[in-house]
């Protein structure tokens, strides 16, 4: 079997797929220190600029050192601390959702959602550009996988007419993590409401980032229904680590009750939920941080001006640049490093062949000049390194 992970991890290399980590010296932040290196970042989906936030780490220091360090259980035995309890309603009512329910990671809450609620008498919907953490959930259901093409709601619903399932979930991300577009949370909850379907909603790149306060994509919509199960990761914009789901009482107490990657678990640390709750009061108070970011967004669509290379339509902080070729995209990517620069190049499989690309993350935290580098980098880059 060595031989044989030897000769595959070879091929990989080859084929200009092989990913290396890079080793983070400095808390996480626009400006930071990598592999040795003075790095200006756009990489992070730290989108608010939070996880070095001193208000979230005074937060998880007192709570630390009032509750200690190891949740030391399951939340069904004795790991359940009010500082979860807190962070948890916190959530909700950010949301505008009933209830919600903690999980250690945003796969680990899609992994037990999905698992829970389907079987193998249910079908579940699913755009063909989710998460991977959706499509192995859906697996693992043994429910009917049905993949439509990306937002193709004509695909979707000729599909979910055709269906004779028990119970029908669509599942979507909220914000397509890789191109940056919102899913028509509209229309998908029509369909639903149309052929008695459930709505599962992965909102990791949209919470922080759209509707009132960042408060998520059913504010940006604003739209609410009980058929709606949302998901949002919390160690992007949030700024901290971890996962919630917000719904109905009766879907959460559910999800208590039968949620393997919930219920089999030691609960996280209790002091990241007080930070948790740190960063919410900050999204609801710190407007100014909100208005950064989308002047940010703005200066980026508007000034940058390429020839070849495409930047995709997004009105997130998810800007992505097609490149094409995964030796040109990692050209860049060592050209951009060169200058001082760091953005990662994504290949295949996370994208579509000959989709290679920059994913280029705003923040908060960045300055206006710091995209403006940016931009004059890459316009040159595509200058040097187009031929």
């Amino acid at each position: 079997m060595l031989n044989q992970l030897q000769t595959e991890l070879a091929e990989r290399a080859r084929a200009g797929l092989k990913r290396k980590r890079r080793l983070l010296q400095s808390p996480q932040a626009a400006h930071l220190q990598m592999d040795g290196q003075s790095l200006l970042s756009f990489a992070s989906n730290d989108y608010l600029g939070l996880a070095n936030h001193p208000a979230l780490i005074q937060a998880l220091q007192n709570a630390a050192a009032e509750a200690g360090v190891g949740a030391g259980a399951s939340h069904l035995i004795n790991g359940h601390h009010q500082l979860h309890q807190a962070a948890e309603q916190a959530l909700a009512h950010f949301v505008g959702l009933p209830a919600g329910l903690l999980f250690t990671t945003g796969y680990m809450a899609n992994m037990g959602v999905i698992d829970a609620l389907m079987g193998r008498d249910d079908a579940i919907f699913a755009d063909k550009l989710n998460h991977a953490s959706l499509n192995d959930a859906a697996l693992l259901s043994r429910a009917t996988l049905h993949r439509y093409r990306h937002q193709d709601l004509a695909q979707l619903e000729k599909l979910l007419r055709e269906s004779s399932a028990r119970r029908k979930l669509v599942v979507v991300d909220a914000v397509f993590s890789m191109d940056g577009n919102v899913a028509p949370v509209p229309e998908l909850l029509a369909l639903c409401e149309q052929y008695d379907a459930w709505l599962m909603l992965d909102d990791a790149h949209g919470f922080g980032v759209l509707g009132r306060h960042g408060s998520g994509i059913l504010s940006h919509f604003n739209v609410q229904s009980p058929r709606i199960i949302y998901m949002a990761t919390l160690g992007k914009a949030a700024g901290v680590a971890g996962a919630f789901v917000a719904g109905d009482e009766t879907i959460i107490e559910y999800l208590v009750q039968s949620a393997k990657t919930y219920i089999y678990t030691t609960a996280s640390p209790p002091a990241l939920s007080a930070a948790l709750i740190a960063a919410v009061d900050v999204m609801k108070t710190d407007l100014a941080r909100h208005q950064h970011l989308a002047n940010l967004i703005q200066i980026f669509k508007s000034e940058l001006q390429l020839k070849t290379w495409q930047l995709m339509p997004s009105i997130t902080a998810i800007q992505p640049v097609v490149i094409g070729s995964n030796e040109q995209v990692l050209a860049l990517s060592e050209y951009l490093l060169t200058r001082g620069i760091f953005v990662p190049a994504i290949r295949p499989p996370t994208v579509p062949k000959d989709t290679a690309r920059l994913r280029i993350s705003l923040s908060a935290g960045h300055s206006e000049a710091d995209v403006r580098l940016l931009i004059k980098a890459l316009q040159e880059a595509e200058k040097a390194l187009v031929a």
